[in-house]
């Protein structure tokens, strides 16, 4: 992406962090204005002191004294502002990213590894944050030193000032080409980066599997693989780095040491005072450090574009479409007319090809076939997670209501995907992300209805504590659990695919009694197991 691109993109972001920011330019310019009042105040006493002008050396040692005071002061300022509403910045932007990429279109074969995702939501949100609320107030206060710092200077040898500032242009080109070589390479470690979090990720996650095929040494050295490509890659920018910084070094070396020798000449001469040499020395030194700040600044600059270009690849993928949920009155039914779907990246190959079928209300429907065959493509399509190809998917209510399916018809429908999907927290906070306004006894009540009484059993109740995908529970367990979450949402349409595999038949066999009995469900299961066959109303074949 271009600059201009990426500079409206992070004007836009600098909304979650303009106070910071402005706190930032004002401490910032305070502290520009007390540098230059301590070179003046340093210079008088030293005039002072060697009786080259008249005044009280104990006045101007008080007014240094002063100054530095000031200048603790707005330190002080500087880190309040930065861990206080830094650490607010960053949690807005974070939000905000992760609302836009849980609003987005679903993705079921997205190329973006999860890992990756959340070394971009970490490392990159910090970066664009503190290059808004930190860095930009930084240059315009470098900026103003060095328009202060030159003034100054000039007001006291014109063409020493000339000859010094003559050098910045020379900064600026070198910089424009370091820009540009620095960005590629500070591209390919943050890549690489991602990829070693990825491997990270996946690893942790499934250390079971890795250790029943006895592949630790397998993946350990997988990972070193790809350290040391990181390594390789942070290596060649260090280097450029270092050499960038040695060359313009230089020039400033190049500039003091001419600063100093006229300085010298000057004072050997009788046309400048011992003061005059001081605020010399230092002024240029003030004219020279918004150079050097530039020179940390373009890095900064150069990892921001980066950040912002890989934050900005995340709001690619489109949004769905926001507006009120359209809750259908009744228990809902599902049609389908002469419903196709393909992969994007598969058009000729259609996983579904032509189906029509109603799954009326209040029946129980059965989805059978092979593995492989679209069953779980079919149930994504009905909760409109993904468009069919060609022909439409409706819901439809017994007064003949009738919307075509969208995400904002998927308030009707619960749903309990495969495996175990609990999240870590209490069972309490697994309940709530079905129903935020459930009761005690609503939960328990539905906990009843699943067979999980054990709930109630366990010491802390609906406050037991479990891990990721619900360590601490068994298999069957997590799953009961997951389907009283699911059936706290009431709506009207139950999908359950393979929601029941961890049980055993007799716990089973209740559970999905208790779930029929009241006919308040149109429930499509998609199932391998024969038992639950004999519960359903009519059986789809894919």
């Amino acid at each position: 992406m271009n600059y201009k691109q990426l500079l409206r993109w992070l004007w836009r972001s600098t909304s979650y962090n303009r106070l910071q920011a402005l706190l930032n330019v004002i401490i910032g310019l305070l502290d520009v204005a007390v540098s230059l009042a301590q070179i003046w105040a340093v210079k008088h006493a030293i005039d002072v002191a060697s009786h080259n002008v008249e005044g009280s050396v104990i006045m101007s040692v008080g007014v240094i004294a002063l100054l530095i005071l000031c200048n603790f002061i707005l330190s002080i300022s500087s880190v309040w502002v930065r861990n206080v509403l830094g650490i607010k910045a960053q949690n807005r932007m974070q939000q905000m990213m992760l609302e836009r990429i849980l609003r987005s279109e679903w993705r079921g074969r997205g190329a973006m590894h999860s890992g990756d995702v959340i070394n971009r939501l970490e490392s990159d949100v910090v970066q664009v944050v503190n290059f808004c609320a930190e860095t930009l107030p930084n240059a315009v206060c470098v900026f103003t030193l060095f328009v202060g710092a030159f003034f100054f200077l000039f007001s006291l040898d014109h063409l020493l000032a000339i000859c010094i500032v003559c050098l910045f242009p020379v900064f600026l080109l070198l910089s424009k080409v370091y820009m540009g070589r620095m960005r590629r390479l500070s591209r390919e470690v943050r890549e690489s980066d991602s990829l070693v979090q990825s491997m990270l990720q996946e690893s942790v996650q499934n250390r079971m599997l890795i250790k029943t095929l006895e592949g630790e040494g397998i993946m350990v050295d997988r990972l070193e693989g790809h350290h040391q490509e990181l390594r390789r890659k942070v290596l060649r920018r260090t280097r450029f780095s270092v050499i960038s910084n040695l060359i313009v070094n230089m020039g400033f070396a190049t500039g003091y040491i001419i600063t100093f020798g006229w300085s010298a000449v000057r004072l050997s001469l009788g046309t400048l005072t011992y003061g005059g040499m001081a605020a010399f020395l230092q002024l240029v030194n003030k004219i020279q450090q918004p150079a050097r700040n530039l020179s940390k600044l373009v890095p900064q600059f150069v990892s921001v574009f980066t950040a912002a270009e890989r934050l900005m690849h995340l709001e690619d993928i489109p949004l769905e479409p926001q507006g009120e949920p359209v809750t259908l009155p009744g228990v809902c039914g599902v049609r389908l007319c002469d419903v196709s779907y393909s992969y994007p990246d598969e058009p000729a190959n259609n996983i579904i090809n032509c189906l029509s079928y109603d799954f009326r209300p209040n029946t129980c429907t059965a989805i059978v076939g092979e593995t492989g065959v679209g069953k779980t493509t079919l149930l994504r399509l009905i909760m409109a997670l993904t468009k069919p190809t060609e022909g439409t998917v409706s819901i439809y209510a017994d007064n003949g209501t009738e919307e075509v399916a969208s995400p904002l018809t998927r308030c009707n429908i619960t749903y309990v995907p495969q495996g175990n999907t609990m999240l870590s927290g209490t069972i309490r906070d697994n309940l709530l992300l079905g129903n935020p306004e459930a009761t005690d006894d609503d939960m328990y009540a539905v906990l009843a209805k699943c067979e999980a009484h054990f709930v109630k059993e366990l010491p802390d109740g609906l406050d037991t504590n479990v891990t990721e995908s619900g360590g601490g529970l068994s298999e069957g367990q997590a799953q009961r659990i997951c389907i009283a979450r699911a059936l706290l949402r009431r709506c009207s349409l139950l999908i359950l695919d393979e929601a029941t595999s961890a049980l055993d038949p007799d716990t089973e066999r209740r559970l999905l009694q208790n779930i029929l009995a009241g006919h308040t469900h149109t429930v499509i299961f998609i199932t391998h197991r024969t038992a639950v066959l004999d519960y359903c109303d009519a059986q789809l074949r894919l």
